[in-house]
């Protein structure tokens, strides 16, 4: 094969999302939902590696929807649907929501240096609710942020946005497993975080010429998938990644066992530990995860020595590193001594959780 013909093949392989490994955004498809698909009311995280952040009078609902554009290759969308409105939003409210990426994940930006390169954001979104909102850039300690100003203009219809920016030459950007970047799309914002310059690296607030207030009515819905950031000044085509793929890189942040769905399912095996109450158990995590993870669990998982079945009423984690945990759990009297000991669940809301988010 010719070099010329190479290099055609390779610009092809480009322009049809070839590329591997250019987005900066995780679940920017919106597929990995470990934590559930419906989110009442929320602060925190809701699809894997989004978190919603608020201050204001509504309520939103966000869910993991199946309205994607037609044609793209999306499965699914995040959706947020207003169910209790607030018409007014204070000069200090907000609601926004937002992806922290990895400081080690955008090093080769060299922001906060001369050679710091551009980016380019895009994505599909879809709102009944028209007009300007505003995308804010921001680094860890919060006084170096860039608004940019996107508009819907049709109602309820998908419309793909591109944003560019110059890299930051100056201020301090992470480049260890900390906060390196945040992406964050306010949906309300109030007078008093409107003091940037549209377009222009500053110490200013999260926005500039926003009018939207998305909250305003329960009518009010907003869609958005296809989310990608990469290098450069030119949206090229979604890198659509695997559903595999994507979960690996999910679970770096967080990880939740899973229920089978038939019978009791084993979370954990260890040895009941001295005493009748307790037991000592192990873990290895399917990917390391960014930091030693929180360890966690929901709903009334039991632990189970042969002969004895007791709900467990506490879970800790003794001497955890990225890839593995030794788990100390605590459960009802009766447990016996140096016994092989089962943690289970035996429902799709018990389940343990291992949090190493930014």
């Amino acid at each position: 094969m010719s070099r010329a013909r190479e290099f055609a093949d390779l610009a092809s392989s480009a322009d049809a999302g070839g590329i591997t490994g250019k987005n900066l955004i995780i679940n920017g498809a919106m597929q990995v939902a470990q934590r559930g698909t419906s989110f009442a009311d929320l602060n925190g995280y809701n699809l894997d590696r989004f978190e919603v952040g608020s201050s204001d009078d509504g309520a939103v609902t966000v869910t993991q929807d199946t309205t994607v554009p037609s044609g793209q290759g999306f499965k699914n969308s995040m959706k947020f649907d207003v169910t209790t409105a607030d018409t007014s939003i204070g000069a200090s409210q907000y609601y926004q929501f937002y992806q922290k990426i990895e400081g080690q994940n955008v090093a080769h930006l060299m922001w906060g240096t001369s050679d710091a390169k551009s980016v380019t954001l895009s994505f599909w979104c879809r709102s009944n609710k028209t007009g300007t909102y505003v995308i804010t850039f921001m680094n860890n300690a919060a006084d170096r942020l860039n608004p940019n100003n996107f508009t819907i203009n049709s109602a309820n219809t998908w419309e793909k946005k591109t944003i560019t920016l110059s890299g930051d030459t100056t201020g301090t950007w992470l480049t260890t497993n900390g906060i390196g970047l945040y992406v964050i799309w306010n949906l309300a914002l109030g007078s008093d975080y409107q003091d940037g310059t549209n377009g222009t690296w500053g110490s200013a607030d999260y926005g500039s010429g926003a009018t939207v207030n998305f909250l305003d009515s329960t009518s009010n819905e907003f869609y958005i998938t296809g989310i990608q950031l990469e290098v450069g000044e030119q949206a090229t085509p979604f890198e659509h990644r695997s559903y595999g793929d994507e979960l690996a890189k999910c679970q770096r942040y967080y990880y939740q066992t899973t229920y089978r769905g038939a019978g009791d399912t084993t979370l954990l095996s260890g040895t009941v530990a001295s005493g009748t109450t307790a037991a000592q158990c192990g873990d290895s995590f399917p990917v390391t995860m960014r930091s030693a993870p929180a360890v966690g669990y929901s709903g009334s998982i039991t632990a189970y020595d042969g002969s004895q079945n007791n709900t467990v009423t506490a879970i800790t984690a003794n001497g955890s590193s990225t890839t593995n945990a030794t788990i100390n759990v605590t459960a009802g009297t009766g447990l016996t001594t140096g016994r092989a000991v089962q943690i289970l669940s035996n429902a799709s809301d018990e389940y343990l959780t291992f949090d190493a988010e930014l």
